[in-house]
């Protein structure tokens, strides 16, 4: 499968980055040594406009957009394509002032001042009006302009807003869902419980620390209509732009896990996924984990667009400043980094920022260009180095990850989690799920990563860890593909609530007992210094957290517990169901666990591996375009590490043989077609 570029007029990897020249408007010679530097590092892309409101409206109604027309002119003549940004991010001064209204009232309910970013209500008629007006503004007059490529809605939708315009708003919605009927808005969300049951829809509010905190319906209703009304207000956001530019793409930057907003349910509004990677790279051998935890959110933006190329669309070149520690990366690593979002299927690779700010809180955030202003710097020569390496890459824009295996990672399941009290307070899902994922990871295993509105039927394996919350016809579509010859793994702390958080009667893994083919009868947490084990295979593997004393309804045992009292029950058991299986584990393991689990699976199942067996802390990622598969060898690891390529191909960079063992050097990469 090969898509067409994400920019028209750009066959090339992206490699760009955000440029705030509104900051530099007193000094305009930096402008000049801005658009040689950007040549020099091999740009072919800036994302310009993302916080310049002040900037184009300086004052109600008056606009200036004198300056990013000769940004977007210089642009053009240098063969660069902007990703233009709706201002949105960020209100001017004068706004807040004459329209309080569109400032956000916390959970608190106190509302806020004037100041910081991502911070207004998404429901004021006032905003959205404001909003309109200056992308109207901005789609008419860069319509058909040469360096137009795409455009950057607003930046980083987050947060939500408690005011009485979202109360009320909230309430619709809820109507809407509900049928307009209190009675069964009362069932879903078991307010009988605590005597909080609803008799007027104006008593319904949002979650407070000063009100309700412990209807879970309530709870997980408000995180779905938060995810629903930032979608809504993109929609209305994006109006003027798809009415004035219907062929420019629309792109906003989403945060990987981020936990407040369903990324799969808002990339509807999007043409294109991307989003801003920030991993805290440690340097050492820990990056091996750090690495696995950055492919896996390069996997879920991906799959938010049904396995559609995306953009990364910010990382850092260098340190970052609002982290814990802002490490230097060591020399030779800021490649391998940026392409290993290529090879998990981006075309782009882009930075946060272009050129360093002069003052306020990102001054010391990591930058292609330097507070020196020059291209003398270790930082700016890496960024020039990934910049070649990215024009070896035409063959690649446009191509496919060849996914086989899927993990399910599904925002419902994670609130509901959260909210969740007994057996152990944190659930650590997020863990849970990257900690099945990593095997095949290390393994070379291309994967996709889903929630459960997205069809099985393409993989010969699916794995949905903590399955808690079962969407309505998930256990139905699980089974049909059981049925049809694939393989389906689930764990501990599955089937136990549906899409309203009620508990399903009649035993737990609710409707997916027959499925797996066994019945759980308790759960027990175990504390810290608490251990279990399984014998499996010969082997035994330690358990800790989570135990499910389960019993056999069809399904085979394969481990069993070693100790306590549900010593002899089934801790790993496999179901046979037409031509496929299903595997419950039910207990939390170790990585000897998910190794073995993974070998065996990939066995069983007859999953394809990039390469053969890596060694620790290298990845094999591939991506195709149908006839060619291109090959992305990396290693995370501060030494070089001998890696058998196997019958290889041709070095995209060098053309060169790649084949047979060879050395990776320490944070080295290495990319052939075959």
């Amino acid at each position: 499968m090969k898509y067409p570029p994400i920019i028209k007029g750009l066959p090339h990897m992206i490699h760009g980055g955000d440029y705030n020249p509104e900051q530099w408007r007193d000094t305009p010679q930096i402008w000049t040594e801005d658009f040689r530097l950007a040549d020099l590092a091999h740009l072919n892309s800036l994302s310009v406009g993302i916080f310049s409101w002040t900037a184009l409206e300086p004052r109600e109604g008056e606009y200036d957009f004198s300056w990013l027309d000769t940004i977007l002119d210089e642009m053009a003549k240098h063969g660069m394509k902007a990703i233009l940004a709706t201002p949105s991010g960020a209100r001017p001064a004068w706004m807040s002032q004459k329209y309080p209204e569109v400032l956000r009232v916390g959970a608190d309910r106190v509302r806020i001042l004037q100041g910081e970013r991502h911070n207004h209500c998404y429901t004021s008629p006032v905003y959205r009006e404001k909003v309109a007006a200056i992308n109207e503004q901005l789609a008419r007059r860069y319509a058909g302009h040469p360096a137009l490529g795409a455009w950057h809605l607003s930046n980083e939708y987050s947060g939500e807003c408690h005011c009485p315009l979202c109360q009320e708003a909230f309430r619709s919605w809820l109507k809407a869902r509900y049928h307009n009927s209190l009675d069964e808005l009362n069932r879903a969300w078991w307010t009988a419980f605590w005597s909080h049951t609803y008799t007027d829809w104006s008593q319904v509010e949002s979650p407070s620390p000063r009100g309700e905190q412990n209807l879970h319906g309530l709870t997980l209703d408000w995180m779905r209509f938060a995810t629903e009304q930032t979608l809504d207000f993109i929609k209305a956001e994006s109006e003027p732009l798809r009415r004035l530019t219907p062929d420019v793409p629309l792109v906003t930057n989403m945060m990987g896990v981020y936990p407040e907003l369903d990324y799969f349910r808002l990339a509807d509004g999007l043409d294109v996924a991307s989003w801003d990677n920030y991993p805290q790279w440690m340097n050492d051998e820990g990056d091996a984990h750090v690495a696995a935890f950055a492919g896996f959110q390069h996997d879920l933006t991906r799959c938010t667009k049904d396995g559609r190329p995306f953009l990364l669309m910010e990382s850092s070149p260098s340190s970052t400043n609002w982290q814990p520690v802002g490490k230097l990366r060591r020399p030779g690593g800021h490649k391998t980094y940026s392409l290993q979002a290529v090879a998990h299927g981006a075309d782009s690779v882009q930075y946060f920022q272009f050129r360093k700010s002069r003052g306020s809180s990102e001054k010391f955030h990591g930058a292609v260009v330097d507070h020196v202003g020059n291209e003398n710097t270790r930082v700016f020569g890496e960024v020039k180095q990934t910049g070649e390496a990215l024009t070896h890459l035409d063959a690649v824009v446009g191509t496919a990850v060849p996914a086989e295996t899927a993990v399910i990672y599904d925002w419902n399941n994670r609130w509901v989690l959260k909210d969740s009290k007994g057996f152990l307070q944190e659930k650590g899902y997020e863990q849970t799920v990257l900690a099945h994922y990593e095997g095949f990871y290390r393994r070379g295993v291309p994967m996709d990563v889903i929630d459960q509105t997205k069809p099985l039927d393409k993989y010969k394996l699916v794995i949905a860890p903590m399955l808690y919350l079962l969407r309505p016809g998930f256990a139905e579509k699980a089974e049909a593909f059981v049925r049809g010859g694939g393989t389906f793994v689930t764990t501990y702390y599955s089937g136990y609530v549906d899409e309203h958080d009620l508990c399903f009667l009649g035993g737990f893994p609710g409707p997916l007992k027959n499925l797996l083919g066994i019945w759980c009868e308790e759960l027990d947490g175990l504390r810290p210094q608490d251990t279990n084990r399984m014998l499996w295979e010969g082997k035994d593997y330690t358990l800790h957290d989570f135990a499910e004393v389960i019993h056999l309804r069809g399904a085979q045992a394969l481990g069993e517990y070693g100790e306590d009292f549900y010593a002899g029950y089934p801790a790993l058991t496999r179901n046979q169901v037409g031509g496929g299986s299903a595997y419950y584990v039910a207990a939390r393991f170790g990585e000897d666990f998910h190794n073995d689990f993974t070998d065996h699976l990939i066995r069983t199942c007859g999953i394809r591996t990039t390469l053969g067996m890596l060694p620790g802390g290298v990845s094999a990622q591939m991506r195709t375009d149908g006839e060619n598969e291109f090959v992305f060898v990396m290693n995370f690891m501060p030494y070089a590490q001998a890696v058998d390529f196997g019958p290889g191909g041709v070095d995209m960079e060098s053309g060169e043989t790649v084949s047979g063992r060879g050395e990776l050097p320490a944070r080295g990469i290495r990319m052939f077609r075959r």
